[in-house]
This record gives structure tokens, C-alpha cells and sequence, in this order.
């Protein structure tokens, strides 16, 4: 009877994996970003802190920091030095990070549909629909391709924009105190998310699941 339940289970697995690995078109690449972060926000043998380092391999890998960097600074990417640029991408990734780290925890169980996929060029988007047990949210994934693999650049949340929601931010910060201006700006932003995160692990109970000390 094993036998024949695992037999019929390889090619579901292969499937799965073939599917996981095709970032080829759109969907497979936001499809693969998302059952990865679902599987290791679902793995209860992970602390919460590695939980999250892999998490982070995976938003990481699956966005094309640079562009957004570039598309939230619009006109003053081009004002900016190679390495303010650099500097911004840097600092812009661990804030992204950062402020969606408690947004992505909060996951229970939601389940996340896969609608429609638009592609023009090398431009496409990706409709999804997170379902949960009272609502229904709308997020689109605008990505691009990078030789020949899709990564994302902007994610539109009920019809918001993450990166027009930025430029609008970023901008007013620049006009007033400029480029350096920003940097401090987003760097308090930084440390004010990771000082609340050390206060929420300082604040958890100790693992209940780790070995009880041994008696003698």
C-alpha cells in the first residue's frame, strides 16, 4: 500500500519541483517566491530569527532591488553618484525587509490564488488574491526579465502602489535635505524596526520545544 502512495506521489513531486524552479514565466517565479515562504513560515523545527534569514534569501532572490530603487527615486536616480545609488539600493533592501518582516509573520494559514498573468514585452504582471477567513486582497506583482528569469519589481496591494507610495516619501525627503538626508532618514528606519523586533524576541516565552535539561 506504501508502495503504491508513494509511487503515485513522484510525479506530483517532480511536478511541484519543476514548478518551483521555473522562473521562466511570471507566475512561476512569484508562484515559487511565495510556496517558499509559506513552507518555511509553516517549518515549526526553524527559530523564529533562522526562519527569517530564509525568508530574506528568498524576497532577496525573487526582486530586482535595483530597478525599484531605481523606479522609487525616479529623477533623482539619475542625480544621484554611482554610490549614492549603490548606497541607496543597500539601505532601500534591508528596509523593505525590515518593514515587512512582521507583515509576512503574521501569516495564518491564508491562502493565496493565482489569477491572471499579463505580459508585454519584457514587462508582466502577476494577479493574485489572498484569501482569508473574512476577506479577499488583491495584490499584483509587476516584474521584469533579467535574461531570460522574471524578478519583481513592485508589488500594487488593493490597488496601492509600494513604489509610487515610496517615490512620493522619498522625494519630499530629498527636496528638503537631499541625498544624505535620505540615507539618515532610511537608516532610522532601519534601526527603529530592528529595536522593535529585539523587543518582541525579548518579549517571547523561552521554546517549549527545546530538550529538557537531563536529570543527575
Amino acid at each position: 500500500m506504501y508502495k503504491r502512495i508513494f509511487s503515485l506521489m513522484i510525479p506530483i513531486l517532480l511536478a511541484s519541483i519543476a514548478v518551483a524552479a521555473d522562473f521562466s514565466t511570471p507566475t512561476g517565479r512569484v508562484k515559487d517566491s511565495i510556496e517558499k515562504v509559506i513552507a518555511t513560515l509553516n517549518d515549526k523545527n526553524l527559530s523564529r530569527e533562522d526562519r527569517w534569514q530564509r525568508i530574506a534569501v528568498v524576497i532577496k532572490g525573487g526582486f530586482d532591488f535595483r530597478s525599484m530603487s531605481q523606479s522609487v527615486l525616479s529623477t533623482n536616480w539619475q542625480k544621484a553618484t554611482p554610490e549614492e545609488q549603490q548606497r541607496f539600493t543597500e539601505f532601500f533592501t534591508q528596509y523593505i525587509e525590515q518593514t515587512y518582516r512582521s507583515k509576512i509573520e503574521a501569516y495564518t494559514d491564508e491562502k493565496v490564488l493565482y489569477k491572471e498573468e499579463t505580459v508585454k514585452g519584457d514587462r508582466a504582471v502577476v494577479d493574485t488574491v489572498i484569501v482569508t477567513n473574512t476577506t479577499e486582497i488583491p495584490v499584483s506583482f509587476k516584474l521584469k526579465n533579467n535574461d531570460g528569469e522574471w524578478f519583481a519589481y513592485d508589488v500594487v496591494i488593493e490597488g496601492i502602489s509600494l513604489v509610487s507610495n515610496y517615490r512620493t516619501t522619498f522625494a519630499a525627503i530629498v527636496k528638503n535635505e537631499g541625498m544624505d538626508g535620505l540615507m539618515s532618514d532610511i537608516q532610522k528606519r532601519i534601526d527603529k524596526y530592528k529595536a522593535d523586533q529585539s523587543a518582541e524576541d525579548s518579549d517571547e516565552p523561552a521554546d517549549t520545544a527545546a530538550a529538557p535539561a537531563s536529570k543527575g
